[in-house]
Parts: C-alpha cells; sequence; structure tokens
C-alpha cells in the first residue's frame, strides 16, 4: 500500500513540475465571441438609428418642402463622417497624444491589423462601433439646424466641429484625457455625444436665428406616421447604447392632456426620445473621488445600468450615492 502511495506521490509532483513552465507564463489576450458578436450587433443597431430612423424622425417634423433637403443632409454628412473617422478621427481619438488630443499613430487605420485586440474585442469593431456614435452625434446637430443653413455651409461646419469639438470631448472621456484623468466616467455617451451635440445644435441654431418664414406660416409637421415610425426604430435601436423608458411616453401624454386638453402623436415621440435622451446624460458620474474604497459623488440618474455595475464589480469598488 505505501509503495502505492509513494508511486502516486511521485507521479503528481513529476505532472506539476511539468506544468510549472505554463503555469509562469501569461495567458495570451484572446478575444471574447460573444462580447465581439454583441458589439457588432450594438453597432448595427445604432448605424440603423442613424441614416433611416433620424431621416423618418427629422424629415417628419419639417414642413413638405425640405424633407429632401433634410434627407441629402443626413446622408452626406454620415458618409462624410464616416470617411473622416478613419482617416485621422480614431487616430486623433484614441492615440496616444496629450490631455486633449491623440496622436497620427493610427492615420488611415495604420498598425491596426485584422486580429489586432482592444482588450477582449478586435480593434477594428471598436473602430466601428466608435464610427457610429460620432455620426449620430453629428446628424443630431443636423436636425437642430434644418431650414437655417445652405448645404455647403453645413458640410464645412461638419468638418470643423467633429475635429475640434468631438474628438477632442471623446478623447478627454473614453481615451484617458483630461476629464478621465478627473475620474469623469461615461458609459453611455452622455458627455461626449448628448451634451456635445445639444450644446452645438442650440448655440448653432441661436447663431443663425429663426427659420426662413417663422412667424408668417404655419411650422407644422407634414407627416406624424414618418415621425412615429423614426420614433419607434429609434426606441428599438437605442438598445446599441442604452434602454428608453416607455413610462416616458406616459408621462408626457398625461402633462400634454392636462396643459392643452388633449393629447397627441406628436407629444409622446417627443416623451420618448427625451427621455432615451436623458438616460444617456444620467449614465456617468459627476465629481467622483476615490475614498476609502469607495466612489463618492453625485449619480445623475437613479437607474443603474450602461456597465457601471460591472466595472465596478471587476474594480472590487463600491459606489455610494452622496
Amino acid at each position: 500500500m505505501n509503495k502505492k502511495m509513494k508511486k502516486l506521490v511521485s507521479l503528481t509532483a513529476l505532472g506539476a513540475a511539468a506544468l510549472l513552465p505554463s503555469w509562469a507564463m501569461a495567458a495570451a489576450p484572446a478575444a471574447d465571441k460573444a462580447d465581439n458578436a454583441f458589439m457588432m450587433i450594438s453597432t448595427a443597431l445604432v448605424l440603423f438609428m442613424t441614416l433611416p430612423v433620424i431621416v423618418l424622425f427629422y424629415g417628419g417634423m419639417l414642413r413638405g418642402k425640405n424633407v429632401l433637403s433634410m434627407l441629402t443632409q443626413v446622408a452626406v454628412t454620415f458618409a462624410l463622417v464616416c470617411v473622416l473617422w478613419m482617416i485621422y478621427g480614431y487616430s486623433l481619438t484614441f492615440g496616444t497624444g496629450n490631455a486633449f488630443f491623440g496622436d497620427f499613430s493610427m492615420i488611415m487605420l495604420k498598425s491596426i491589423g485584422v486580429t489586432a485586440l482592444n482588450g477582449i474585442f478586435y480593434q477594428l469593431i471598436h473602430v466601428a462601433f466608435q464610427c457610429s456614435f460620432a455620426c449620430i452625434t453629428v446628424c443630431l446637430i443636423v436636425g437642430a439646424l434644418a431650414e437655417r443653413i445652405r448645404f455647403s455651409a453645413v458640410l464645412i461646419f461638419v468638418v470643423v466641429w467633429l475635429t475640434f469639438s468631438y474628438l477632442p470631448m471623446a478623447h478627454m472621456v473614453w481615451a484617458g484625457g483630461f476629464l478621465a484623468s478627473l475620474e469623469a466616467l461615461d458609459f453611455a455617451g452622455g458627455t461626449v455625444v448628448h451634451i456635445n451635440a445639444a450644446s452645438a445644435g442650440l448655440v448653432g441654431a441661436y447663431l443663425l436665428g429663426k427659420r426662413a418664414g417663422f412667424g408668417k406660416e404655419a411650422f407644422k409637421p407634414h407627416n406624424l406616421p414618418m415621425v412615429f415610425t423614426g420614433t419607434a426604430i429609434l426606441y428599438v435601436g437605442w438598445f446599441g447604447f442604452n434602454a428608453g423608458s416607455a413610462s416616458a411616453i406616459l408621462s408626457w401624454v398625461f402633462v400634454e392632456w392636462m396643459l392643452r386638453g388633449k393629447p397627441s402623436l406628436l407629444g409622446a415621440c417627443s416623451g420618448c426620445i427625451c427621455r432615451s435622451g436623458l438616460h444617456y446624460s444620467g449614465c456617468r458620474y459627476r465629481r467622483c473621488r476615490r475614498r476609502a474604497g469607495h466612489w463618492s459623488g453625485r449619480w445623475r440618474s437613479g437607474a443603474v445600468g450602461c456597465g457601471q455595475i460591472e466595472e465596478m464589480a471587476e474594480s472590487g469598488r463600491r459606489l455610494r450615492c452622496v
């Protein structure tokens, strides 16, 4: 019996010794197939939100004579941002650079191979996903400038704004730049996409002034079924970023019912879009500081989502809302 036991112990020791070199070697980084598939689905959802959905939503709210102009502006600016993103946008956003801009190390996607990884994702999938964010952000601004600006001016504005507003903001938040150094976290684009685009749209509309014909003719949506179709698809496509809220539709409709005496389809669509947009901005931390193993700061939304729980679990940190 003792001989068998000694033989078993010896074999176990030899096996352990043989495995020591493999244990000592660090595991090579590998792509997670499920996470990559989810990223591709989210990218497709966001791209679907951009071209057909924004065209339907904004086009339906305009006067009939300006619908084709809006369709053209959205389609061409979408294509323009895609090209600029591949040429220098991704590099200036996710290159090393400084606190405000990246660098030109990945210009024209240089040095990014087919199997190159960014964490557990293929880097080219990351390029496409971030490109969809840039495209929809610019198209949101185009809607704010509808019926106020010439087509050539839109194209010039898009190039300038993308280069000097969107790219540095994305770098500062998502690529370890200035705002990231202040521990600002943005899981759903509340800062980079919605606050950034809303500020540009508001300032642009103010500087350009009233739309032609304002106060002289009725500015009624020419096709509410188009608006509703765009809103419905937008609600589904929003899962590429986060989730929408059905309660917001009811809230907006009932408030409108009380104030105006009757509900409307446009009010329901507005409630859906506004709540989903606010959810963007809520999915982030403001003035967060690491103290005694806790995160303290202002939590901007009662809803927890957009990866916050996973990030906290991985880092072993706890969230304290103050």
